[in-house]
């Protein structure tokens, strides 16, 4: 991936759609989620996007978070997307991870583990379904809370007991555990045992655990800030820009000189989702630098000048 952040588009809606997957293999998945198809030929990417009724700018801003570390779009590129394309692009995403990966992922550890004595396969077998269930959790809260209020707030059908905002604040990590699966399967796994079946496996951890980081930033980086500028045009945001609880404790931790690795790690959140708040804290006070937010955290009761370093 390229590893600097762009402001604008690295992709055109003119370029060849062709041109556009050979940057990036992983843009495939990105297509097929959104409802294209293959045998487009020589078609722009915008004559696809088109034959198939999708937001072509949607499409490429998805593809940049996929292909770009740390992207983070302008409010301008924001305001173009469609909202129902991100919310299908997300539902898709999750029928393919519960419907195809983590399947495939049992059958290969089910294999994997056959030679191990019944103590260590029961181990790694009990931790991986721990994991499918955590992940089917988040998805279920996503599908049954946040995306009906996204259409629902398309429709101008405000639901006053939610916000996204509630869904920034419960955004766990959900691709932590699998770098923790995956070095117990790379440096315990018995010696004797089946390497093919055992690369088997970590293919699929490394491939899974990089689409879930695009996959979060996606809903980082894309769904939450085209949300709020939803929220804020349709008056569905509370009257007063008071920071959110989650917004409160992210503000604290980086009046203590907390990096948005170390705040991510005590909150079990993406470093996305951390930016994201940075982002509505700065927004919301006025406030860009850490002086500044230590001043307002003391002004404001979050801190004890005593623990600051």
């Amino acid at each position: 991936m390229i590893a600097k952040k762009e402001i604008g588009s690295l992709f055109s809606a003119k370029m060849k759609m062709a041109e556009l997957l050979e940057t990036n293999p992983d843009l495939m998945g990105v297509m097929l989620r959104l409802g294209l198809r293959f045998g487009f030929g020589e078609e722009t990417v915008e004559e696809v996007c088109k034959r198939y009724k999708v937001n072509s700018d949607t499409f490429l801003l998805i593809c940049n978070v996929y292909t770009t570390d740390g992207y983070m779009p302008s409010s301008d590129i924001l305001k173009k997307v469609d909202i129902r394309d991100i919310v299908n692009y997300l539902h898709q995403s999750h029928l393919y991870y519960t419907g195809e990966v983590l399947t495939k992922l049992e059958d290969s550890i089910e294999k994997m583990t056959e030679r191990c004595d019944p103590a260590s396969k029961k181990i790694i077998q009990v931790f991986f379904h721990a994991y499918k269930g955590e992940m089917e959790k988040h998805f279920q809260y996503e599908e049954n809370t946040v995306f009906p209020y996204v259409e629902a707030l398309l429709k101008h059908h405000d639901d006053k007991g939610f916000s996204i905002e509630q869904f920034e604040e419960n955004h766990t990590n959900i691709d932590e555990k699998l770098g923790d699966l995956r070095s117990i399967v790379m440096k315990y796994m018995p010696a004797d045992g089946d390497s093919n079946l055992i690369k088997n496996v970590l293919t699929i951890l490394f491939n899974l655990q990089k689409d879930l980081s695009n996959h979060t930033s996606v809903e980082d980086n894309i769904l939450v800030p085209a949300v709020n500028i939803l929220e804020s045009k349709f008056g569905s945001r509370a009257e007063t820009e008071e920071l959110s609880s989650r917004e409160k404790e992210i503000l604290v931790a980086v009046a203590k000189g907390m990096l948005n690795k170390e705040i991510a790690d005590l909150y079990n959140i993406s470093i996305y989702t951390v930016i994201t708040h940075r982002k509505n804290i700065t927004r919301k006070t006025g406030i860009k630098t850490v002086a500044g937010l230590t001043v307002y955290a003391l002004l404001n009761n979050l801190l004890d000048i005593n623990s600051i370093e």
